[in-house]
């Protein structure tokens, strides 16, 4: 979070009206990890929760992986960013492995795919905003990371 908190100008440079960082978590549990990570106040960054996990379940983004549902014992998301213009989305990002394909099923470990500069290079390798889609809002959507007790 802290790396789409430093890329917040770049990124509205290239068109992104907002970034929303979302867990498989309630309101309240998302509200006090903005405050922690100094987000609160951010024009460009939302968090939201998930706490049932419709949206995680209907992005086809739940964590399944047997090894981080056993260390964590509840439901996940996978780490992933994607990029839409009008609803559509136009990039997607999942960390699920290393460059040299480790196994990194909740993306803890080999992060680089979603962070601020991947989702940059991909946003800017689609032309200019507005020549995609039919105008309107684009939204960043990185999963944040789950859990009271992880920050970063």
């Amino acid at each position: 979070m802290p790396g789409y908190v430093a890329a917040e100008a770049s990124l509205q440079a290239l068109g992104v009206e907002e970034v929303i960082f979302f867990a498989v978590n309630d309101g309240a549990v998302m509200g006090a990890f903005a405050h922690a990570q100094r987000v609160d106040r951010s024009r460009l960054i939302t968090m939201m929760g998930d706490p049932s996990g419709v949206v995680t379940e209907a992005l086809g983004m739940a964590l399944t992986h047997p090894t981080p549902m056993y260390k964590m014992g509840y439901r996940r998301c996978k780490r992933f960013a994607m990029y839409l213009e009008d609803g559509v989305i136009l990039v997607h990002h999942v960390a699920e492995q290393g460059p040299d394909g480790q196994e990194d099923p909740a993306g803890d470990d080999f992060p680089e795919a979603v962070l601020p500069d991947a989702m940059a290079a991909a946003i800017k390798a689609l032309g200019e905003p507005g020549s995609r889609s039919p105008g309107g809002r684009t939204t960043a959507t990185p999963r944040a990371p789950t859990g009271a007790k992880r920050c970063g």
